[in-house]
């Protein structure tokens, strides 16, 4: 896989839509090591986990556009000359949307729109690989979901991230710009936010794990969920990339389903010491969790050869050494 994938994007022009995020850069560290042109363009909100030190060791090696995707004059031009665009720029954190829905309709669904209007009128040619998410399934109905299962968000980042997925699959129907979907489920790893929980409980678990703090389990942990090293992830961005039979396609991501109480006692287990406490859910959290969830991902395994490959374990002691030796890199991005 390696090496085709290796084959067909080096010398090629490529754009990443956050960039300096936390998958965007782990995305660029991949791309520059297959000898691709990278250029990153990311609008460093300070809530949103752009981050320079994600591209530490790759500076030289691509190019940095400070940019926002709702801007759609810089788009316009950005999206010139591009062979793949990886779409990752998104406002993602469910209680941010549920507070500022307009922010959120502004970057998951008008800033997509810019994007593929720029790619329909500057550069029919492109791949475009977008980045969805499973929250759009909401509260599943029958579990491993499946990508038949129905959507019904139960927030406002849901049922945006659903119209911009939708987007993109209509415009590869009507004006055949490539484009494939993934829907991510927990990805976790190297290079994430974890100045604040709004965007995941898993960075968060992380940071108070390697600062010695008790971590809190809403509703005792029992609920059930599966994750994805963002290595494992990047694999399937690369692959949805170059295989024409991704076009137009909307995938699931997956892996194997884990208790948070099972995830929190392992993380501590390998941490070496720690500690959580069962707390009651918050009203504002309360109101937007899904209960158990598990991905089916089946289809992109029949269709583009991917399964994840990095054990729950192993993905874990990476992502807990990672932040032990760079944590105060991620604490104070703003300045």
């Amino acid at each position: 896989m390696a090496d085709n994938i290796g084959a067909q994007l080096a010398g090629k022009n490529i754009l990443v839509t956050g960039g300096l995020g936390f998958i965007g850069s782990n995305l660029a560290h991949r791309l520059v090591s297959l000898g691709a042109n990278v250029t990153l363009v990311d609008s460093m909100v300070p809530a949103y986990g752009g981050n320079p030190f994600n591209i530490h060791g790759i500076e030289d090696r691509v190019t940095v556009n400070i940019a926002d995707v709702r801007d759609e004059y810089s788009m316009a031009y950005l999206v010139q000359g591009r062979d793949y665009i990886f779409n990752l720029a998104g406002q993602v954190s469910h209680i941010d949307s549920v507070e500022d829905p307009y922010t959120d309709l502004e970057i998951n669904v008008r800033s997509q729109v810019s994007i593929l209007e720029a790619c329909r009128k500057k550069n029919r040619a492109v791949k475009i690989v977008y980045t969805s998410t499973r929250q759009l399934y909401g509260k599943p109905d029958y579990l491993p979901v499946d990508e038949k299962h129905l959507a019904h968000p139960i927030d406002t980042n849901g049922i945006n991230k659903l119209a911009g997925e939708l987007y993109h699959i209509l415009y590869y129907n009507v004006y055949d710009i490539r484009a494939a979907s993934l829907r991510l489920t927990n990805t976790y790893g190297p290079r994430q936010l974890v100045k604040h929980s709004r965007q995941g409980f898993i960075a968060w678990f992380v940071r108070q794990i390697v600062e010695g703090k008790e971590i809190q389990l809403f509703g005792g942990g029992g609920q059930i969920r599966d994750f994805n090293h963002v290595d494992d992830v990047v694999d399937a961005l690369l692959l949805a990339s170059v295989s024409d039979a991704a076009n137009g396609e909307i995938f699931n991501l997956g892996g194997e389903p884990v208790s948070l109480k099972s995830l929190v006692e392992l993380m501590i287990e390998i941490n070496g010491g720690g500690s959580y406490r069962p707390v009651p859910f918050p009203p504002d959290k309360k109101r937007i969790d899904i209960g158990d969830f598990y991905g089916d991902f089946t289809k992109i395994t029949n269709v583009l050869g991917w399964k994840p490959k990095t054990p729950l374990r192993d993905g874990m002691l990476d992502t807990i050494n990672y932040y032990r030796e760079n944590l105060p890199k991620y604490l104070d991005t703003e300045s």
